[in-house]
């Protein structure tokens, strides 16, 4: 059984603005440049990983997001079940990739947090603490960015439009959440 502590206990809601933790979900890092690498994840994940910056590409249930040219972070779109350790997506990807020397897969299920901010001035929260021009961002569905958000890296994925996947480091989430709670009750 996995150990999963929440940072956001219940989900927190202001005027304009609601913020609540996604969890448990896997999150997957792989890495690879080769062709073949590319063909096995499309082959087995029935989904092409985007190659151009600042983009995802989602299925019915995944999500991968573009890191860089050769790293990508794939994400679960259902919430696993806490008392289930399979995790037979992690293991087919290491098998496929790792093993066949074709790229790397790692778990970063616990190192990063999910959070959804989902309304109307979330972007208003950004700009408080991000140097991040979100004009183009928020006008693009799937579109993604590695920022700084109150001096602390995130990853930040365009689910809809006013809906914001956030990815933070574990060890940030519960300052960072605080951080976003007390913007939003400013606003």
């Amino acid at each position: 059984m996995l150990n999963y502590n929440s940072v956001i206990k219940n989900e927190i809601n202001h005027e304009s603005v609601s913020i609540k933790e996604i969890s448990p979900v896997i999150k997957i890092n792989v890495r690879g440049k080769k062709r073949e690498f590319l063909t096995n994840i499309g082959k087995n994940l029935n989904m092409i990983l985007p190659t151009e910056a600042n983009t995802s590409t989602t299925s019915d249930k995944l999500t991968a997001i573009w890191l860089s040219p050769d790293e990508w972070m794939i994400v679960s779109n259902q919430v696993k079940n806490k008392d289930v350790n399979k995790q037979e997506l992690i293991e087919m990807l290491f098998n496929i990739i790792s093993k066949t020397n074709l790229g790397a897969v790692v778990d970063v299920t616990d190192q990063f947090v999910q959070l959804e901010l989902k309304g109307n001035d979330i972007y208003e929260i950004f700009a408080a603490g991000c140097p991040f021009n979100f004009n183009e961002f928020k006008e693009k569905k799937g579109s993604t960015t590695q920022t700084v958000l109150n001096n602390v890296d995130v990853i930040l994925h365009n689910k809809e439009e006013n809906i914001v996947n956030l990815f933070v480091r574990r060890s940030f989430a519960e300052h960072l959440s605080y951080w976003i709670e007390d913007c939003a009750s400013r606003l």
